[in-house]
């Protein structure tokens, strides 16, 4: 039994362009510009491929209809970039920050790896509650390689970053194979079954899987993964709701080769934009767990009656069986007998609607997988 079939028992009982030389497949256009947030600020071990992960953001935003501002100060023995950075904290209030459609970490080591709870984290306790408040008023999130090792201490960024996974270890860097689970998200449309490249391969604390939608798995039998390997499941990109946000991740991008290569530029601007809202695809990354939080949150301040909940879910189990077993299409019409499920025996307008868009993301995303 899965880990989200408890939950439910519970719960009853702009085309986008690319610099340099590299050519992008089209994707959904933006209405309109907007604005990115970069955050390179280092506490701790400061990688010497921010500058690069930043100059090539600030260059995919001129091609693609984005601004960027930059967060990357002086601190301690990191250098930052102080001809870029904002001079002072952006992350003042929710309300400033919302001029952002999304808040990229790039790398943004802060020493809290050794879960000492009296370590400086990377935002302070003012600048947190501000970055919490942008998140759930629906800001987007876009993590690149180390931006799952900062914030060790705060299990609430772990969450917002991939579903509670944070880095242990890497061994050297080498090249090795990703296997592509999902090609119908805007980062990972351009792939094929699987992506070869070199880079530094991140082991995390656990998979990720339960909590988000995996787009690429690596395949630790194409390299050496050292210790704390992961084994079979071992998750380097997903994609979440999380908290009213779009969250995507990327373990790729320790090195600066990475930032002028177009098949991995094209990932991360799809990343950034996805987060940002400028561009859908893939059913959004709506998983079987957000659905379970919702459908038990529904039941839980009674909009919906937990008879309904049961009904509804007996077809997205179901359906998630069929996923699993490699059975989209069929995945599919199961999840349109679950909308037929909320049509017929929910009677709350709002949350009628707001499932029906849920399960039918869910549908869009093995409908296009099949």
């Amino acid at each position: 039994m899965t880990h989200r079939r408890t939950l439910l028992a519970a719960a009853v009982g702009a085309a986008l362009v690319l610099p340099l030389a590299a050519v992008a497949t089209p994707a959904v256009a933006a209405d309109e510009d907007y604005e990115v947030l970069v955050v390179g600020k280092t506490l701790g071990f400061r990688h010497s491929s921010i500058d690069e992960a930043t100059t090539a953001i600030i260059a995919l935003g001129e091609a693609n209809g984005f601004t960027v501002d930059v967060w990357d100060p002086p601190v301690g023995n990191s250098p930052g970039q102080p001809t870029r950075t904002l001079p002072s904290t952006p992350f003042t209030t929710a309300e400033d920050l919302s001029q952002y459609a999304t808040v990229v970490f790039v790398s943004t080591v802060d020493g809290t790896n050794n879960l000492d709870p009296a370590r400086p984290t990377l935002l302070d306790q003012s600048e947190l509650a501000a970055f919490q408040g942008y998140i759930r008023d629906g800001g987007g999130y876009a993590g690149v390689h180390a931006a799952t090792d900062t914030m060790h201490t705060i299990p609430w960024y772990s969450q917002l970053s991939g579903g509670g996974a944070r880095f242990v270890s890497h061994p050297q860097q080498q090249t090795a194979v990703q296997q592509v689970e999902d090609r119908t998200h805007p980062s990972t449309e351009h792939l094929g079954d699987t992506w070869t490249r070199f880079d530094e391969w991140y082991n995390f604390n656990v998979s990720p899987r339960e909590d988000v939608r995996v787009l690429t798995n690596l395949d630790e039998t194409s390299y050496n993964p050292g210790r704390n390997a992961m084994g079979a499941d071992h998750p380097l990109s997903w994609c979440h709701n999380f908290e009213g946000a779009r969250s995507w991740y990327t373990g790729g991008g320790h090195t600066e080769a990475s930032y002028v290569d177009p098949v991995f530029l094209e990932h991360l601007l799809g990343g950034i934009a996805w987060s940002a809202g400028a561009v859908d695809g893939g059913g959004d990354c709506v998983t079987w767990n957000e659905l379970d939080g919702l459908l038990a949150d529904l039941v839980a301040d009674g909009t919906i009656s937990a008879d309904a909940a049961e009904r509804i879910t007996n077809q997205v189990v179901r359906s998630e069986d069929l996923a699993e077993a490699g059975q989209n299409a069929r995945a599919a019409t199961r999840l349109a007998a679950a909308i037929a499920q909320v049509r017929a025996h929910v009677d709350d307008a709002d949350a009628e609607a707001m499932l029906i868009s849920k399960v039918e993301d869910l549908r869009t995303w093995q409908r296009e997988t099949s």
